[in-house]
């Protein structure tokens, strides 16, 4: 029976979070901790600071790890397949209809305006991102005091090497990690 609500939760879960992880981090809580008592708000705290600690999505980690701590690791399976399942079918869907249809002038055009709305909502994200690293902030001070040099710095220089010598970003990164290390030891 437990399984069946783990997949059942889960299910629900990876259904209706459209916006990623943190997004569904609402849903999780709500299955988790308030639905079906499986953990307490502690648990459930720990358990989404690992998910979201550790490399993949934050909700298929929240779903093993949760799985993990209601059921073992076959409950693990359970939650994540649960979690996964949704976006398979509909994405499956997706790709059969597109693929029979994507000849018409129609859904050309879809995808025409799509585009520019999804290359506006990467946009956004990655500003939103930018003005947290160079303010500290989620929102952009009005006074655009409070800098931080180191920051734009860095941002400047990977830019830099990812446009003019399309080093692979992996590299960046490390090297970006340690440009921030060496400078914090320093300011």
């Amino acid at each position: 029976m437990i399984y069946l609500q783990l997949l059942w939760s889960f299910f629900q879960i990876g259904l209706f979070s459209i916006g990623g992880g943190y997004a569904a981090m609402p849903l999780i809580q709500h299955q988790v901790v308030d639905l079906h008592p499986w953990l307490t708000m502690t648990e459930f705290a720990d358990i989404m600071t690992i998910a979201e600690m550790t490399p993949g999505p934050i909700a298929i980690n929240s779903a093993t790890f949760v799985g993990i701590q209601v059921a073992g690791i076959p409950g693990a399976v359970v939650a994540t397949v649960g979690c996964v399942l949704p976006s398979c079918v509909i994405v499956t869907i997706l790709a059969c209809i597109y693929y029979r249809l994507k000849g018409l002038t129609m859904v050309q055009g879809v995808l025409l305006g799509l585009r520019p709305a999804v290359v506006a909502t990467v946009a956004s994200a990655g500003l939103s991102l930018m003005i947290l690293s160079f303010y500290g902030t989620r929102t952009l001070p009005a006074d655009l005091a409070g800098i931080r040099p180191a920051s734009v710095l860095i941002f400047a220089g990977a830019l830099f090497i990812l446009r003019r010598w399309k080093v692979n970003p992996i590299w960046v990164l490390v090297g970006a990690g340690a440009a921030g290390l060496l400078l914090s030891r320093f300011a």
